[in-house]
């Protein structure tokens, strides 16, 4: 009785080493997390947009065409690294994109376009994160593909790299717009 005691503990041990082992060596970006949603419709929201508080958007309104939905913040500074690249990416006009700003005061998230430029076709607010929360965001930086049926095609969590527009952003949205 005694040495299963120390045995349990030590199987325990093992089983755990083993599964951080497999998921440690099993080559996967621990930036990638996958998210329940993709394959699924995009949630659907009505929100203020920034500029015009007094007017609503929707995500139907982009029915039929393949979009990123880029979930951002003045106050985020991850943010502004990937922004010189959502700002190419609106210059090359390959897909729209729509911010979405989470938390944020207006007149804030309004002075950081102004500074920075604003790469956005269309802005909404999400002032409270209720939107948000039904796409599972939990943190900023975040960017949704979006296809022309309103479903998730893919989901980067973080800011976006050159790498990331040009290796997966841009040759899926590609595909899915054919």
């Amino acid at each position: 009785m005694r040495s299963l005691r120390f045995i349990l503990p030590a199987i325990a041990f093992a089983v755990v080493a083993a599964f951080m082992l497999v998921a440690l060596t099993s080559g996967r970006d621990p930036k990638e997390i996958p998210s329940p949603l993709i394959g699924k419709p995009a949630p659907a929201f009505t929100l203020p947009l920034l500029a015009q508080a007094d007017q609503n958007w929707s995500p139907e309104t982009m029915r039929g065409q393949v979009w990123l939905l880029n979930v951002w913040a003045s106050w985020c500074a991850p943010c502004l690294v990937e922004h010189p690249e959502l700002l190419k990416l609106a210059r090359g006009k390959a897909l729209p994109v729509i911010g979405f700003n989470y938390k944020d005061e207006p007149a804030a998230a309004s002075a950081w376009l102004d500074k920075h430029g604003n790469p956005y076709t269309t802005i909404v607010a999400d002032r409270n994160g209720r939107a948000a929360f039904d796409y599972g965001v939990y943190g900023v930086p975040e960017t949704f593909l979006i296809d022309r049926n309103g479903t998730i095609r893919y989901k980067h969590v973080g800011p976006l790299t050159v790498e990331v527009i040009a290796d997966k952003l841009l040759p899926m949205a590609q595909a899915l717009a054919r």
